[in-house]
């Protein structure tokens, strides 16, 4: 198999029994490996000791012994590039951050064989795209549903992948949401959320959520609050101002984690559905009949779930900078405020 490149890994102090393993451990500071592929690379015959390749991962290995790694030309990945017009933020060899527009969907899968975010950057970045594993092609380090809009960052690179992907998971990575909801969360103290247990109140007007998320027992495209299983969820939310007397507000949301639907399951879950989510925004559209009927027809009307990702923040996976992202509200969620009383327009 041709190798594009290769590195030279030297086994340190105490190294752990096997090649794969000591692979990860003492791979050299400008590089990345994850133990998966190390394993696929040692059975590929692409790790070698004195020119002779070693092909069984649980190899012994002893400290001072330098080992070769070669990696395969990276393949195409079978996903074709489309000219999807695209709102760069920012962009370097590593990472490109991107203001995603509502209707686009991430990545190619069932029913969307094309027309993904993950097409629009293989056209965009071209060259420049040094795959993630052994394919060309972006790494998606999180996800925004089709219709939620927003900032948000994908790898150009195997390096760059996995050093935010390890932000993601370790929460040091920072992101912050706007969402249009019915009723005001935390509004009223001494009435609100009995019967939700989970829900706080912390300083600040903070409305913490804590509920474990699975999917729905018998809607396949629902995820839920469980009370036993799934997987381990926190929102904390605020409203932000209150319109139409409380009866609809636009709330800004953090997240400790990154669970499916997770601010639109835990909104909708203590009461305060996103206005126009058609998955778990039940009630969401009904205003009560003082509120007059344009107004009404702009909640009730409104095509996607409020929700925008509003502010994005990381440590670069190269230079080691603090780097802070935001984006406006687009057009649609301003209009909506707008029609809701709300007399300007917010910048971030």
């Amino acid at each position: 198999m041709d190798s594009s490149r290769s590195i030279i890994i030297t086994v340190g102090e105490n190294p752990p029994p096997r090649l794969d393993k000591a692979l990860v451990d003492f791979v050299p500071d400008n590089e990345v490996l994850s133990r998966t592929r190390a394993n696929r690379l040692i059975r590929q015959g692409l790790v070698s000791r004195d020119g002779e390749a070693v092909c069984e991962p649980d190899f012994t290995v002893r400290e001072g012994e330098q080992w070769k790694v070669e990696f395969p030309e990276v393949a195409d990945s079978g996903i074709s590039g489309e000219d999807i017009p695209l709102s760069i933020i920012f962009e370097d060899d590593s990472l490109v951050v991107i203001n995603k527009p509502s209707n686009l969907v991430m990545h190619p899968a069932r029913g969307h064989a094309g027309g993904t975010l993950v097409n629009a950057l293989i056209h965009h970045c071209g060259d420049s795209l040094l795959g993630v594993g052994d394919e060309r092609r972006p790494g998606i380090v999180h996800r925004l549903d089709k219709d939620t809009t927003g900032v948000l960052v994908a790898a150009k690179t195997d390096r760059a992948m996995h050093f935010l992907s390890e932000q993601f998971a370790m929460r040091t990575a920072k992101r912050r949401y706007k969402a249009v909801v019915r009723g005001t969360p935390g509004f009223d103290r001494a009435t609100g959320f009995n019967g939700f247990p989970g829900v706080s109140f912390e300083e600040g007007g903070v409305v913490r959520i804590e509920g474990n998320i699975d999917r729905h027992p018998t809607d396949r495209l629902k995820w839920g609050v469980v009370g036993e299983g799934g997987r381990s969820a926190v929102t904390r939310t605020r409203s932000v101002h209150q319109l139409m007397s409380g009866e609809v507000s636009l709330v800004e949301c953090w997240l400790e984690t990154g669970r499916t639907h997770q601010i639109r399951v835990h909104l909708s879950h203590i009461g305060h559905p996103l206005v126009g989510d058609q998955l778990y925004g039940t009630g969401a559209k009904v205003l009560p009949d003082w509120i007059d009927a344009k107004t009404r027809a702009s909640v009730a009307e409104f095509p996607r779930q409020a929700l925008h990702a509003e502010t994005l923040e990381f440590t670069h996976p190269i230079s080691g900078k603090r780097m802070s992202f935001a984006s406006s509200l687009p057009q649609d969620m301003q209009e909506l405020l707008n029609s809701l009383g709300l007399p300007h327009s917010l910048e971030v």
